[in-house]
């Protein structure tokens, strides 16, 4: 069985880890392009690390302008099995002030202008989402959220909007009453294309802002934001550390129902699949194109 290695997709900072080793720097070619930079492969203890800043580093890409598809791929492509998003969220609850971490289990996608899936004409699929991230790295994650003494919570809506904007007061509070938990705009397709190539995918949103909803708090900013995510980095830095070794760790990863999500979603009949297509999607798909 191959090594497992935990991708991180996040902020620039989130590799400076003590302790981590044999580092390097790595470009990716894809067949839908390039990732949003070169992603940066490491060791802590026994687990093999990756990490991928998404919105390069210095922050140059929007999330309307991510190439999601690219991402996921390059991140397959270099051995991925496990992967921890971390992104920065509004909070749509009074109960989730800034500072908080947010274990997302569900998603609502109002993005409009996005690649969502590797499949299309010449091959088609259609991927269950119903549970759309992974309950086993739920749970390393939280464990390590608790024992690290970080105010967390486990599950929620993580509500996607397409940005690069932030929300009007009318969009705040129509999430509000969808009953959503958090409000971002880098969830979506991310977790979509995760689960097409079978990857087990673990979303963590940190609480930066309270949207625009909150009577009491100011309109959200960049400033805002800045000044939360600083707040937040040791805890995301310390979360990365703390769960890359059960993760490498765990005996049920092998046999974990994500990475077996193509087993009934390939809905074209062999005689009918675009060669060109096959030869494509292997790179993220060779299990069961061959």
């Amino acid at each position: 069985m191959n090594t497992p290695r935990l991708a991180v997709i996040g902020g620039s900072g989130l590799y400076d880890l003590p302790g981590l080793n044999e580092t390097r720097w790595v470009r990716v070619e894809t067949p839908w392009g390039a990732p949003s930079d070169e992603i940066f492969l490491g060791r802590l203890g026994a687990a093999e690390l990756a990490f991928l800043p998404r919105h390069g580093r210095g922050h140059r890409i929007p999330p309307n302008e991510v190439n999601y598809r690219a991402n996921i791929a390059a991140l397959k492509m270099l051995g991925a099995t496990d992967v921890l998003s971390l992104s920065a969220v509004g909070g749509l609850r009074a109960d989730l002030p800034p500072g908080t971490f947010v274990i997302v289990d569900q998603y609502i996608d109002r993005t409009f202008a996005r690649a969502k899936s590797f499949f299309g004409s010449g091959l088609v699929a259609h991927v269950s989402m119903a549970d759309p991230v992974c309950p086993r790295l739920g749970d390393h994650v939280e464990a390590v959220l608790k024992a690290r003494g970080v105010p967390a919570v486990r599950g929620g809506t993580y509500l996607t909007m397409e940005g690069p904007q932030f929300s009007t007061r009318a969009e705040s509070q129509l999430y509000r009453a969808w009953n959503c938990s958090v409000v971002g705009m880098t969830a979506m397709p991310e977790a979509k294309l995760a689960r097409e190539a079978e990857l087990c995918y673990c979303s963590v949103s940190m609480v930066t802002d309270f949207d625009c909803w909150h009577d009491s708090h100011e309109a959200v900013t960049v400033d805002t934001v800045i000044r939360a995510l600083l707040a937040n980095a040791e805890n995301a830095r310390g979360l990365v550390a703390a769960v890359a070794a059960p993760i490498a760790a765990d005996p049920h990863g092998a046999g974990c129902a994500c990475r077996r999500a193509l087993d009934s979603a390939l809905i074209t009949s062999r005689e009918a699949r675009d060669p060109e297509q096959v030869a494509k999607l292997r790179r993220i798909a060779a299990r069961v194109l061959g």
